[in-house]
């Protein structure tokens, strides 16, 4: 089994256009051998058709058999064996470890979305049944469920080659609410796209599912993007990426004659409070530590620190030396591609170029795609005044904001857009004295941690990976953890319905035998 740089319009491979594209090694800083086909006009119609023809029916299969399909995903990808891990290497110029690491974490969110449906209450079914004696007025039967929207589109990441992308979360969580997906793929890594998607419809035709319910289309712009947005026959949208790209898909859906939801996850600098308990207690461990985290994976990472918040002091200045010093030892990585590199330094050089702004350390050994580490800092009265210390730099970079006092810390953290998450470094006696801090941060994100770092996103149904826009477009939902299924569904209430005709998880009988809402009640007992 080879690549072969084609669509795949369900299981029909597909290379009708005559625009190719070549993906990038970022450590040879060499053109990997395969072209791969831009998918035509005529293509992405033909999938999304496809898609919507495979809807009703599998829409229609049972939890079981939607789980089964998503373990079957999940052991193919695992038969992949080296030929994903070393185009996901050559792709992305990431070590092996971190393509295996990945790799297991996607293969468990798909086995996570499966047992989701084996259990069964996630439809969220509530009945409330007939009271034909209430006076003024007799009381209808009214049964509500979460049903799948329909077809869903989903945007390949670049920082994530597996885990957000083809057989990522928002994959998985569509797929689990049972709606078919097609992918449009992210250019940079379009051969590991391929083989995933070999997988998902390996898995399909093994598990018996409908021809359409996956498709995969290519891409190097943004046309074929568009197009799959604007398409009538698509009822939702993931995507997870830059803030322009989001917003840009999130009005084109909003712009259509049926305007359809985008969950869209996008940016953020992940502030992190250092009270100062955190400082006198273990202020230099911390610096080490966060030198750590800013650079993990060339900073590439969407809960990379961005922003270290503490108050002027002795201590701070022993922690930015440290800090500093640490950002120094740490030899420079490549990024995921040359134009992700010239955006680091573009937006590395511009925040650090700002009136106020000391840069207290810079690797400056990189060469290739490798990202120079930088680490600033700027007083709380200078970033409160520049909205342009504001934006992530996506990258090995952090600024440190040195605040006069509390108050203007607390002004500071104000003055922040959406994030996805917000840390506070401090001791438990200083935590709890501290709710203003507490309060203000937590309206601005998504995930509070304490005494801990960002990087790291664990899957599992308590996570919440989104926050207020710009961090995603809908704050009320996340990316990560089996909770994202209720992205791609929709309650339906059916009333005075007749029982051999209401879906199972709302039959008297609970022949799912789910968790329910019974007339208030929580209960999986029959009616």
């Amino acid at each position: 089994m080879n690549l072969t740089g084609q669509n795949y319009i369900g299981n029909s491979p597909s290379g009708k256009g005559s625009k190719t594209f070549q993906t990038y090694n970022p450590v040879s800083l060499e053109l990997n051998a395969t072209s791969f086909y831009e998918a035509t006009s005529q293509e992405i119609d033909a999938a999304v058709q496809l898609a919507q023809t495979a809807f009703n029916e599998y829409a229609a299969t049972t939890p079981e058999q939607k789980a089964a399909f998503l373990v079957a995903i999940a052991e193919e990808i695992e038969a992949l064996g080296d030929a994903l891990l070393e185009t996901y290497v050559t792709e992305s110029g990431l070590p092996m470890g971190r393509a295996q690491g990945e790799r297991g974490r996607t293969m468990g969110q798909l086995r996570a979305f499966a047992n989701l449906l084996q259990e069964g209450s996630w439809v969220e079914a509530v009945i409330d049944t007939a009271q034909p004696d209430r006076q003024p007025l007799p009381k209808v039967d009214i049964r509500k469920m979460q049903e799948p929207i329909g077809p869903v589109v989903v945007f390949g990441a670049s920082n994530f080659p597996l885990a957000f992308s083809t057989a990522g979360g928002d994959t998985a969580s569509a797929l689990a609410a049972g709606c078919p997906v097609i992918v449009k793929g992210h250019p940079m890594h379009a051969g590991t796209s391929e083989w995933v998607t070999k997988a998902i419809l390996k898995a399909a035709e093994r598990t018996g599912m409908p021809n359409g319910v996956f498709s995969h289309m290519n891409s190097s712009g943004i046309e074929v993007g568009t197009q799959l947005v604007q398409h009538p026959l698509v009822k939702g949208v993931g995507f997870t990426g830059s803030i322009a790209g989001g917003t840009a898909l999130y009005r084109l859906a909003a712009e259509r004659p049926e305007p359809i939801p985008v969950y869209a996850e996008m940016g953020s600098i992940n502030p992190v409070v250092v009270l100062p308990s955190a400082l006198v207690e273990k202020g230099n461990d911390w610096a080490k530590t966060y030198a750590g985290s800013i650079t993990l994976g060339s900073g590439q990472f969407c809960t990379n620190p961005g922003l270290i918040i503490g108050l002027a002091s002795a201590e701070m200045e022993d922690f930015k030396q440290i800090l500093a010093g640490a950002i120094s030892e740490i030899a420079p990585s490549s990024m995921l591609h040359p134009n992700i590199l010239k955006g680091y330094e573009a937006n590395k050089n511009e925040v650090s170029g700002q009136n106020g702004v000391a840069v207290l350390a810079q690797v400056n050994s990189a060469t290739g795609t490798q990202a120079n580490p930088m680490v600033a800092s700027v007083t709380g009265a200078e970033f409160i005044a520049n909205p342009k210390l504001h934006t992530e730099v996506f990258g090995p970079f952090s600024l440190v904001v040195e605040c006069a006092h509390m108050a203007e810390l607390n002004t500071v953290i104000q003055h922040l857009e959406g994030q996805l998450t917000g840390t506070i470094l401090a001791s438990e006696t200083e935590l709890s004295s501290r709710t203003d801090v507490v309060s203000n941060l937590g309206k601005k994100v998504g995930r509070l941690i304490f005494n801990g770092v960002p990087t790291g996103v664990e899957v599992c149904p308590a996570m919440q990976h989104g926050g207020p826009f710009p961090a995603s477009s809908d704050s009320r939902t996340t990316s990560v953890g089996t909770d994202a299924i209720k992205r791609w569904a929709r309650p339906v209430a059916y009333q005075n319905w007749p029982q051999n005709l209401l879906p199972n998880a709302l039959k008297d009988e609970n022949p799912l035998g789910i968790s329910r809402v019974v007339n208030g009640e929580h209960t999986k007992a029959a009616i």
